[in-house]
Formats: C-alpha cells, structure tokens, sequence
C-alpha cells in the first residue's frame, strides 16, 4: 500500500487456486486462455478483493475503489519482493497468449486504486481475507510518504489495523490484548492462583502481587527491546521454569506458606513470567507504529488489569468455598495438590521439548550478559526490600496502629 498525492495504490498477490467462483475461459487441453481471460480476472479481483478489503483514511471507509490491472503471473515471479518491480510488472507485458497454464498454478496480481483527500492521512484497514482458505496469512507493506516502510504480518481475521496508529490507539489495542493474554494463559491464571490460595487479605496479597508486577515488568519491557537472550532454546526454557515456578508454589501451599517469604519468591518468579508475557508480545509489537514504549507500558497495564479482574472473582469464591464448603487447610491442601498435579505434567513435557535444543556456548560475551541481568535484578530486590520496610514502618507508625512487641 502506497499513498501518492490523492490516491493510494494497493498491489495484491494472491494464489489463484484460492480465487474460487470464477468462469474462467479455458482453451484445449484444459489450460487458462490468456488471450480472453482479463474480465475475469477483474472479476475475481472485484470479488474476492475490493469487495472485503475496507481501507479507512481517519477512520472514513474510502469507498470507489478502482481495478487498474489484473493479471496472471506465474508462481516463479518475484516481482513482489520490491514495490517498483511490482507496481512494473503489473502494469507491464502480460504472459503470452500461447502459454500452457492450469488456472490453479497461477497467481492473481492486482493493481487497486482508492481515491483520498491526502496522503498525509492516517490509513488503517481491515482486510477480511479469511475466506480465501482455511488458513489466511497476509504480508502487508505499507509505504507513506516521507517515513520508513512498515511491515505486518496478519494472521486469519485481524479486525481493524491502524497502520500509522495515534499513541491512544496503540495504548488501547495493547490494554485491550495484555487484558485478554492474561485470561487467556492459564499457565498464568494458575500461579496466580497459587499466590492467593493461602493469603485471601489485602494487606498479606499488596506486597506478594506488587512484586510479582514489578518483576514481569521489568524483564516484560527488557526483552521486547531486544536486551535477553535470543537463542531457539530459550523460549522452551521460559515455558519450563514458569511450569516449575507453578510445582514449588503449590508445593509450599502444601507445606504451608510464609506471606514474609512468599513476596520475594513472587519478585522472583515474576522476572520469568514476563519473558513468558514477552513472548505473546513479538507478534503484536507490529501494531505499535512508533509508540513502542506507550504500547509496552499498555501491555503491562492491560495484563494488571486481568490480574485484578481475576482478583476481584477469585478471593471471594475462595472465602466462600473455605466457609461454607471445606475446611480452610484442607481445602488449601486439595486445591494446590490439583494444581500441583497440572502443573508437573507441564514441567515434564516442556522440559522434554527442552531437551532437544543444544545447551548455549557460555563465552565472555554471555557471561559478561548474565553478570550485567544479576547485578541489575540484586539492585532492583534491594530497592523492593528497603521499599517494604518503609511502608510497614509507616504502617506502625500510623495511629491506631498495632505494634508488634519486642
């Protein structure tokens, strides 16, 4: 997509065995007739593309869209790869008419102009491809004057995409996605459930939840800018430890929890869950534009905002079950031995997924990396550990307050 003075050019590609419902002309021995086949391609390109791709230009639908060229290309073509060559090879020679080309084997190439009040605006689209296969996956280029080129990759059915969003529309789409990917991994939901099962008070649960946000903030934001590890193994190890993490607090639950060790333990778990949240992030990073820490900092938001929603239903079912239904002991026991039970079989199958990628090379540069990561997260506990003992100096300190004797 190109935005050029009062019109903005789309050059597609696409499969033509998904461009069904089409009278193709065909000639002896069953191949496309190039000679007579223009009207059907256009054809095809109102039917399949213009008439679901909706373009918007400040949220307005651009309406009147124009095919200029359609033609077949063969699948050896990689005109596509540069919008030069495309937007050439469109509108130059076509295949010869003496070709033999089965119409499945071929690809669709469309040139579509859209009328516009300037290409200074702000474009967005919702391409509603996802009927062309049972699997849609679409590269998208955008092109706008005067900045670089951004690229996405969408996935089946998108919905609305801004491709030069404004910082609120990148605040709320990423609220909106850290909100649903918390309710979502029950990976997550879990631990979380761990966390509350023995301390169901505010005061016990501020400083055990304050940590475990602080933590996956931080290595969250760390690796979406690039600065933790990058290597195939890294991913399975993340997705091991967060099932680990989820064993040994249901394991403690067991035994019986402590709330003064349990926060350091939440701080520390917290640094591996936001690699896992990080993760889910990559691919969505595309639809930043250029608000890359608003759209972080949103994420980190919206994944607060599940964990209080989830908060707000878990606590008092919890209070309810242990009142009414079993003992509080008890009922703690069962309920992390479940969860405990879930979690091992996780543990095991990452860690056999693990197992299959090469351990990485520990050289200077790496051991240089790890040093830097261990200096950085001991400042960051000691400031949380000085942090909590001011607050629960001030808390004594308060009048009416209980003082804990000597």
């Amino acid at each position: 997509m190109k935005p050029a003075g009062e019109r903005l050019q789309v050059l597609v590609r696409v499969p033509m065995v998904a461009v069904t419902e089409v009278d193709y002309p065909f000639r002896e021995g069953g191949f496309v007739d190039l000679a007579r086949v223009d009207p059907a391609l256009r054809g095809a390109a109102a039917l399949w593309l213009t008439d679901n791709i909706r373009l918007y230009e400040d949220g307005t639908l651009l309406a009147g869209p124009r095919v200029v060229e359609a033609r077949i290309s063969l699948p050896s073509d990689r005109s596509f790869a540069t919008y030069d060559a495309a937007l050439a090879h469109v509108t130059g020679p076509r295949l010869p008419a003496s070709l033999d080309l089965q119409w499945n084997q071929g690809l669709l190439d469309v040139l579509i102009e859209y009328p516009i009040r300037s290409d200074r605006s702000r474009f967005s689209i919702d391409p509603r491809l996802e009927r062309l296969a049972l699997r849609v996956a679409v590269s998208l280029v955008f092109m706008p004057p005067g900045s670089p080129s951004r690229a996405f990759e969408l996935h089946g059915n998108p919905g609305l995409v801004h491709l030069d969003p404004s910082w609120h529309q990148a605040a709320l789409r990423f609220v909106r996605d850290g909100f649903v990917h918390i309710l979502d991994g029950t990976d997550h939901l879990l631990f979380i459930l761990c966390l509350v099962i023995p301390f169901r008070r505010f005061r016990a649960l501020v400083w055990i939840v304050t940590a475990f946000t602080a933590a996956h903030s931080i290595t969250l934001i760390a690796s979406a800018l690039g600065w933790g590890p990058s290597g195939l193994w890294f991913p399975p190890l993340v997705e091991t430890l967060i099932a680990a993490s989820i064993v040994y607090m249901a394991l403690e639950n067991i035994v019986g929890a402590k709330a003064g060790w349990r926060w350091m333990l939440a701080f520390a778990f917290g640094l591996v869950h936001g690699f896992g949240f990080s993760f889910a992030l990559r691919e969505t990073l595309q639809f930043a534009g250029s608000h890359l820490l608003t759209s972080l900092l949103a994420f980190n938001v919206g994944v607060e905002l599940g964990q209080l929603a989830v908060l707000v239903i878990l606590v008092p079912s919890l209070e309810m079950v242990f009142r009414y239904v079993v003992a509080e002991r008890i009922g703690t026991i069962i309920l992390s031995a479940l969860v405990l039970h879930t979690a091992w079989h996780w543990m095991i199958e990452r860690g056999e997924k693990l197992a299959q990628f090469p351990w990485p090379v520990f050289d200077a540069a790496a051991i240089a990396s790890l040093m830097r990561w261990a200096m950085a997260l001991t400042v960051l506990a000691a400031i949380a550990w000085l942090a909590r003992g001011a607050f629960l100096r001030l808390q004594r300190g308060k009048p009416g307050a209980t003082r804990t004797p000597p």
